[in-house]
């Protein structure tokens, strides 16, 4: 018995990761209001703005969660970043990722 619990939990914690990532077609969708200045396609047309496509997902997450919490500093981005929820900014990440 208690090796069937361990061997459960250790499946749980394998299979948690699955649960949290992001939606890259939900991503999509979202990507609109980011194409203005990141390019439809995750390549942006203007040097000052990065490119997001094939960037990887938790860096994406990473970076938008820092200019939600003001870490860091951009008077563009910050105002973007800050409706997202961690469910957003995951699946923003994975469509950029998939690009």
């Amino acid at each position: 018995m208690n090796k069937l619990m361990t061997a459960a939990a250790l499946v749980a914690m394998i299979s948690a990761p699955a649960f949290a990532a992001g939606d890259a077609e939900a991503g999509k969708a979202k990507a609109a209001v980011c194409a203005a200045c990141h390019g439809a396609e995750g390549i942006s047309t203007m040097d000052i703005y990065p490119n997001l496509a094939g960037q990887k997902a938790a860096y994406v997450v990473a970076q938008l969660k820092a200019f939600k919490a003001g870490e860091r500093n951009n008077p563009i981005m910050a105002p973007m970043a800050m409706p997202l929820s961690d469910q957003d900014m995951e699946d923003l990440a994975a469509y950029y990722a998939s690009l």
